[in-house]
């Protein structure tokens, strides 16, 4: 049972995870990173946090961020180089965050190639200024065909926060459900943290994840891990994506 008490002597070196399967650190194509500059000073970050791998998520939403596979791939390519020039030991590899709008879904019906975290798994996420109006029809969708579904962040999703059922559901609808680190600190406000908890607690978190997109959100990485250590410490978060 994971103890929501913090322990007597935090570890100042705990991080849950060493592959991080939910960031935003490629260079100049959504909100995260705006450069191959910044890209470096967020990995340098990660490595000083622990982590030895990253699976970078784009943005993809057809209305702000019209990425693809290319794009995202030639960010990577990009990326990838800077670290090998300058010698820093870090493996990124790419998937893609896709918001599931009406383009999303158009994409699921012509079977275009998604990025995938690892084999048929994808990350999702729902719009946040309105509660999603059949998440059913959306998770059968996504399985049928062939993709299995991470549902990014639900706790931040406001709409859910007043009931916490609907991650039971939404857990029974086939979404695996990521959870930010930052949740936990209180980082989005008060009902992501409660929300959070309530996921860990009821053992309905698959993944944990950054969702790195600037300085401050490293720093605050760097100073929930007292946080992270009461909250987390004794589960194995993120191995099966071969850490």
């Amino acid at each position: 049972m994971i103890s929501f008490f913090k322990k007597n002597n935090p570890s100042s070196n705990y991080f849950p995870i060493s592959t991080d399967m939910h960031s935003h650190i490629l260079p100049g194509i959504d909100d995260g990173s705006p450069n191959v500059e910044t890209s470096i000073q967020l990995v340098k970050g990660l490595i000083e946090l622990g982590l030895q791998r990253s699976i970078a998520t784009p943005h993809v939403i057809s209305d702000v961020y019209r990425n693809t596979p290319e794009t995202i791939l030639n960010a990577l390519a990009l990326l990838r180089a800077a670290l090998q020039e300058q010698q820093i030991n870090y493996r990124v590899d790419a998937a893609a965050e896709y918001m599931m709008d009406a383009a999303f879904f158009e994409k699921i019906e012509r079977q275009e190639p998604l990025l995938c975290i690892k084999d048929k798994t994808i990350l999702t996420e729902f719009s946040f200024g309105s509660i999603p109006e059949n998440p059913k029809q959306m998770s059968f969708a996504i399985l049928t065909s062939g993709y299995s579904p991470i549902l990014a962040h639900p706790e931040r999703y406001t709409y859910f926060q007043g009931n916490h059922k609907y991650y039971h559901l939404l857990n029974d609808l086939g979404f695996q459900l990521q959870v930010n680190l930052l949740s936990f600190t209180g980082h989005y406000g008060a009902g992501a943290e409660k929300a959070a908890k309530y996921i860990v607690k009821n053992k309905l978190c698959r993944y944990l994840g950054t969702d790195l997109h600037h300085q401050r959100h490293l720093e605050s990485l760097k100073n929930g891990r007292n946080v992270f250590e009461a909250l987390l410490a004794g589960e194995q978060w993120n191995n099966f994506l071969g850490e």
